[in-house]
């Protein structure tokens, strides 16, 4: 049995809903685990721009950390949702008009 999936052609990995996440609290400093549901992906142009960000269940505070390669990599075999954010160096493939 294969643990892909396809979906509107795109092919998808499927994952448990029991995948969770070790995360901690800069502010409150609670450790604890997070489900997939819980974190948000962001993967921008560069370093700066890649992160992923979870609401702390123990005091409420949004909580921002950067994701490396490695981190990107995991959150999303995780079944993390992840956001593609654009960039401005976007071309068009519609010719222009002379």
């Amino acid at each position: 049995m294969s643990n892909m999936s396809v979906v509107s052609g795109v092919p998808t990995v499927v994952v448990p809903e029991s995948v969770r996440f070790k995360a901690a609290c800069p502010d409150c400093r609670e450790r604890f685990e997070l489900a997939a549901t819980a974190i948000r992906l962001a993967v921008g142009a560069s370093r700066r721009t890649t992160f992923y960000s979870f609401t702390c269940p123990r005091c409420g505070v949004a909580v921002r950390k950067p994701a490396g390669e490695r981190i990107v990599e995991l959150l999303s075999r995780g079944g993390v949702r992840t956001l593609r954010l654009h960039t401005g160096n976007q071309t068009s493939s519609t010719p222009s008009a002379p």
